[in-house]
């Protein structure tokens, strides 16, 4: 019997996580010849998410968690989940629901096709404003411009990986992750799901707009040095054009003589070229700040508080409902 890992990243989920765990249950209690063994990640959360996470694991033996020390990203709690998961597929889940359980059949079924991972993509963006709309579609035309990977519009973290795609993620060990474009860098054969965007019922999101702006800096820029080559080809096309002035305003001083020029020319030419400059001065600190997180080699989450210390070596082999302790 095959045993299912399913990663869910938690932070301040206190309203939705009894929730969560009933419905998904629900689905997985009509799945039959595979054992399912949760994974909360607590992201540091401030409300009572590490409480009811302790309750669930004390309660059924099939549940675990991880507790870090503070706040470390998303991303640091999907890498945590990979890193102690050891069923032969691994799920990745949000708590808040936006991600339906009822996909989890589909999912199974596709990577017992021959599929390494079968991943999720929404075709709608019900209850999210015009403008955080606009700015993914944006990321994502971009990205895959200027990136070697390709992202599929729409694309979220909720999927399904087999135990070699996920032994394959987990070697990218950078500190600065960028998930969807460490999937789809890593490769293999993936199957996606479309499915309608899920409006948030309970609780509220926690990314803001200026966390998604730089979320997505951090992505082009972990993929892709293309913004660098646009630097230096700025710096090149405005030589050129300073040089044909330099020769202009030469010829014409040599033919007509000297004339008073006026100040709005060089005003205009100081500021585009300062603008110019600020703007490679940032991509290049968005690069060395790359190279300095790296180079301190930090831990990319500390944990706090785990069952896993004192559960079995594989407790999704317990059976469903066995209580752990007295």
């Amino acid at each position: 019997m095959k045993t299912v890992s399913i990663i869910v990243p938690c932070y301040n989920e206190e309203a939705v996580l009894n929730l969560f765990y009933t419905e998904t249950q629900k689905v997985l209690d009509t799945i039959s010849g595979y054992r399912f063994h949760y994974i909360f990640v607590d992201d540091g959360s401030q409300d009572k998410t590490p409480l009811i996470l302790k309750k669930l694991s004390n309660t059924y033996a099939y549940i675990d968690f991880l507790s870090f020390s503070r706040n470390f990203g998303k991303e640091a709690g999907m890498y945590a989940g990979l890193k102690h998961a050891d069923g032969e597929y691994v799920i990745i889940m949000d708590a808040d629901l936006q991600h339906p359980p009822a996909l989890i059949p589909i999912m199974i079924k596709e990577i017992e096709a021959g599929y390494d991972c079968c991943a999720a993509m929404r075709t709608s963006r019900t209850g999210e404003s015009k403008i955080r709309s606009a700015f993914s579609r944006t990321f994502y035309r971009l990205s895959n411009k200027l990136t070697d990977v390709n992202l599929v519009q729409g694309a979220v973290d909720y999927r399904i990986m087999s135990r070699q795609m996920v032994n394959a993620v987990l070697s990218l060990s950078e500190v600065q992750r960028f998930s969807k474009g460490i999937f789809s860098w890593v490769g293999f054969h993936t199957k996606w799901i479309p499915y309608e965007n899920v409006e948030r019922t309970i609780g509220k999101t926690k990314w803001s707009f200026w966390g998604l702006f730089k979320y997505a800096i951090d992505g082009i820029t972990a993929f892709s040095v293309a913004p660098l080559r646009m630097v230096s080809a700025m710096g090149f096309i405005i030589s050129i054009f300073a040089f044909l002035y330099i020769a202009i305003t030469l010829i014409q001083t040599l033919a007509f003589g000297i004339v008073v020029p006026g100040y709005v020319t060089t005003l205009c030419a100081v500021l585009f070229l300062g603008g110019i400059i600020e703007l490679s001065i940032g991509i290049l600190g968005e690069y060395i700040g790359h190279i300095y997180m790296e180079a301190k080699d930090r831990p990319i989450y500390i944990l706090k508080e785990s069952s896993l210390s004192y559960t079995k070596q594989n407790p999704a082999n317990l059976p469903k409902e066995e209580k752990k302790g007295p």
